[in-house]
């Protein structure tokens, strides 16, 4: 009977994953509210969340990276490099750009002309949180870069391509996690387990530019500070909320992520980045949100901090920006909200 009943299962399992396959591709344009997702790939991960926890991947690991070298995946892991990667498309034609990550939050990030100018900076973010995290870059790993990376303690590489001898390397780590980012589009949806269900929503597909910016504010800001606050938003929409993200030359200088208080988040920023010996003269400030009230801009202002970049939205936008006037500070709208939770 057990035998029987095995059989019966792999034959469903065959079935079940073809009739869906089938259902979804005549319900693409979600012409029937249902939701139907089946998968007969597993991947056995080390752990889960915690060691005490079992976990498995479903789903075709192999469409998006290309694991080179290094030991098995874990929860934790996956979950990282899957914001490593989300955040990192942010910057696909942009120049050089490291960043590094822990608990799915950049504590790293900087475009430089090279990429090895580019993790040195992204490093000098905050070089403390960097052991034992996630990198991930939008160029090739040269030469001088691995011979850089060599010299810190970290768990996975995710990069579009490797140079032979920089792979060589980086190979002398044994249990570091190479991977070769292969990804060429986001899903259109996000799943998220909930209660005794499933929540859906489509993928937060919208980036900050110029062309969305709405100046609200007397002072314009130049073009060197347009980039830079476009940088600092695309940071913020990859970092738990409430976030607040302070950026200068393209580089992220401290951020405050995961706070229930937006001057928190802001306060934890600032005393991140002085504690790293950053300056906070003409830097910007990114908001995943919007300010409900002057607080945050009087205290960026106080640091020296001069220009803003925020959605927008709050029935009392009007006292940030008189605020900003009084003080000759440049703040700018974008009108799309990045909340992360």
């Amino acid at each position: 009977m057990e035998t029987r009943k095995k059989f019966a299962a792999k034959a469903f399992d065959i079935s079940s994953n073809y009739d869906t396959a089938i259902f979804n591709f005549f319900n693409s344009n979600n012409i029937i509210n249902s939701l139907k997702i089946s998968s007969t790939s597993s991947l056995p991960l080390r752990y889960g969340e915690n060691p005490h926890q079992s976990a498995d991947f479903y789903g075709d690991l192999k469409k998006v990276i290309s694991q080179i070298h290094g030991k098995q995946l874990s929860y934790n892991n996956l979950l990282d490099i899957d914001n490593a990667i989300n955040l990192i498309s942010e910057f696909k034609t942009a120049k050089p750009t490291f960043a590094i990550l822990k608990h799915n939050n950049a504590c790293g990030i900087s475009t430089k002309q090279n990429l090895s100018l580019a993790y040195k900076s992204a490093l000098m973010s905050d070089p403390i949180s960097a052991f034992g995290g996630v990198l991930v870059c939008n160029a090739e790993v040269d030469l001088k870069t691995a011979k850089l990376l060599s010299k810190l303690f970290f768990e996975v590489l995710i990069a579009p391509k490797f140079n032979k001898n920089a792979l060589e390397i980086l190979k002398e780590k044994k249990n570091l996690i190479i991977l070769k980012n292969t990804i060429s589009k986001k899903e259109k949806l996000n799943y998220r387990s909930c209660l005794n269900g499933i929540l859906v929503q489509q993928n937060d597909f919208k980036t900050d530019s110029k062309k969305n910016l709405k100046f609200v504010t007397q002072e314009i800001p130049n073009q060197k500070e347009i980039d830079d606050l476009i940088f600092a938003s695309k940071i913020c929409k990859h970092t738990k909320s409430n976030t607040i993200v302070l950026v200068k030359n393209f580089q992220l200088l401290g951020s405050g992520m995961g706070q229930s208080s937006r001057v928190n988040a802001l306060e934890n920023a600032i005393k991140k980045a002085k504690g790293f010996g950053f300056n906070l003269k003409n830097a910007v400030m990114a908001s995943d949100a919007f300010f409900p009230f002057p607080d945050c801009v009087e205290i960026a202002n106080k640091e020296g901090i001069k220009c803003v970049i925020q959605p927008g939205g709050s029935i009392k936008d009007n006292l940030s920006i008189d605020y900003c006037n009084k003080q000759k500070m440049k703040m700018v709208f974008t009108g799309i909200r990045h909340f992360k939770h």
